[in-house]
Formats: structure tokens, sequence, C-alpha cells
């Protein structure tokens, strides 16, 4: 049986939002000491792996929680862009990166709330 088929999903855009959060909180983690042990990098990084988690389980915070990770990865990004101004071009490159994708991938989980990925996990009809 293959790995795609025990995840029951036939579009691996569905997962791509699950992917992406879960790598960025592995990349937060594995930075953390490099950057002196941040604890907003730590929080921000297991924030994004318990944000894949709840993407990939279809539970209805996840939601909000990407919607807090929207505005805390933003404020990240867009912060160090403005402080390092491009000084340190691979930290800025990535900042920018990561920022862009943060936006498309909320959007992305706002957008298919009702559908896709999500199907009824957000209605209240769903919850017990």
């Amino acid at each position: 049986m293959s790995f795609k088929s025990k995840l029951n999903v036939n579009d691996a855009r569905k997962l791509a939002p699950v992917a992406f959060y879960g790598a960025v909180g592995i990349i937060f983690l594995a930075l953390l000491p490099f950057a002196n042990f941040p604890p907003h990098i730590g929080l921000t990084g297991i924030l994004n792996l318990i944000a894949a988690y709840g993407l990939f389980k279809k539970r209805f915070w996840a939601l909000w929680l990407v919607v807090a990770l929207f505005a805390v990865g933003t404020t990240l990004s867009l912060y160090t862009l403005y402080v390092l101004a491009f000084s340190n071009w691979l930290v800025s490159i990535s900042m920018a990166a990561y920022a862009i994708l943060t936006w498309v991938f909320t959007a992305y989980v706002t957008a298919k709330r009702k559908t896709g990925i999500i199907d009824s996990t957000y209605s209240s009809e769903g919850l017990p």
C-alpha cells in the first residue's frame, strides 16, 4: 500500500499547507541554537508544528491557529526585513519568501475552510 493511499488524499495540493507549516516549524526549532535560543522563535516553531497537525487531522481550531500564525509570521518577517534592510541577502530573501508563503497558505486555508481540504471541519454541525 502506497503512502499516498494511506493518507487518503487525492490531490497533493491538499497536503501543501501541512507540509509548509510542518517544515517551518522544524526549521525554526533547528535555528534555535544558532540564534542564541530566542523564545519567540521556539514558540513560533512549536505553534507551526501544532498548526500542521491540526490541518492534517482536520481539527476545527486549525483555522484560528493559522490566522494567528499569519499575524506572527508577517510581523516577524517584515520586522526582520526592516532591521536588516537587505544587508544580509540570505536572511532577507528567506524572510521575504517566508512572508509571501505565509500569506499564500493562509489565504488558501481560509478559502478552503468549507470545501477541499477541510470539508465540514469548521462547520458547527461537525462538532460534538
